[in-house]
């Protein structure tokens, strides 16, 4: 147990401190733009990092509020997304005309832009969390999808027979062998889909929301050079809602799909 924790320290250490060197890169090009060069709008272009940070620790409360708001539809949307897509998934795994018949219009979804469709579908609902919703599902539906459909589909025919030997039901065989299978091609797809969904909320609140990171973002922005680190600590928290969302899914896929080759201890270890 030392051992490995004094592997994972050293693994750690490298990591650690190319994150303080780019840090302090960032802050040393900050200063010389701003105080060196004086280049105009400077601020804008590089901000200072601990005037990010200090403008957090002033505005924790709104940011908090607002990143809550965004987050809350953003997952309500995921979690209807996923369930579209790992419900369709199922559907073509059971039936390959199902397949024929539905897929060209999953592949054919995804050709809307986000941008183009968030407008529409907001003018449309009239509500901005219906709209952050349904984006966010909108974005979660197709890789989950994918991922869960090459999953089911990923067993290998000897594990069938297998189980036909066995006289097992298509139940069995989907309950026991196939969803297991699929789980890792479910997280992956949800790993790739979650960072999208709070990216897709923002857009939405972008469009005349009243609440969400979105909502400050643009006001900020409208502001200009004044709010620039308010605007900045959007951006940020943004970035920091959608690294909780991968890291939450990454979590449950840790812990539910413990067989995975990436989660053994490797060298033999406990």
């Amino acid at each position: 147990m030392r051992a490995m924790l004094a592997d994972k320290g050293r693994s750690a250490l490298p990591l650690f401190v190319w994150l303080l060197s780019g840090i302090a890169l960032w802050e040393l090009a900050s200063w010389v733009l701003l105080e060196g060069l004086r280049v105009p709008l400077a601020q804008s272009k590089l901000p200072y990092l601990h005037r990010i940070a200090q403008t957090f620790g002033e505005y924790g409360g709104t940011l908090w509020r607002e990143g809550r708001a965004t987050l809350g539809n953003a997952g309500a949307g995921f979690a209807l997304g996923a369930a579209a897509g790992a419900g369709l998934a199922l559907l073509m795994s059971l039936s390959r005309w199902i397949e024929r018949l539905a897929f060209p219009y999953a592949v054919a979804s995804q050709m809307i832009p986000i941008l183009g469709l968030a407008p529409i579908l907001y003018g449309i609902v009239r509500d901005e969390e219906t709209a952050r919703i349904l984006i966010a599902g909108y974005i979660t539906f197709f890789p989950v999808a994918l991922g869960t459909l090459r999953g089911l589909r990923s067993v290998h025919p000897s594990m069938l027979e297998l189980m036909h030997g066995y006289a097992a039901g298509p139940a069995a065989i989907y309950w026991k062998l196939r969803l297991p299978a699929a789980l890792p091609g479910l997280f992956a797809g949800l790993k790739i889909a979650a960072p999208l969904a709070v990216t897709g909320a923002i857009l939405v609140e972008l469009m005349g929301a009243q609440h969400g990171v979105g909502v400050i973002m643009l006001r900020n922005l409208y502001y200009g050079p004044s709010h620039v680190y308010m605007f900045w600590s959007t951006v940020v928290l943004g970035a920091l809602l959608g690294l909780a969302a991968y890291g939450t899914i990454s979590l449950a896929e840790r812990l539910l799909t413990p067989w995975q080759p990436e989660f053994r201890a490797k060298g033999g270890g406990r």
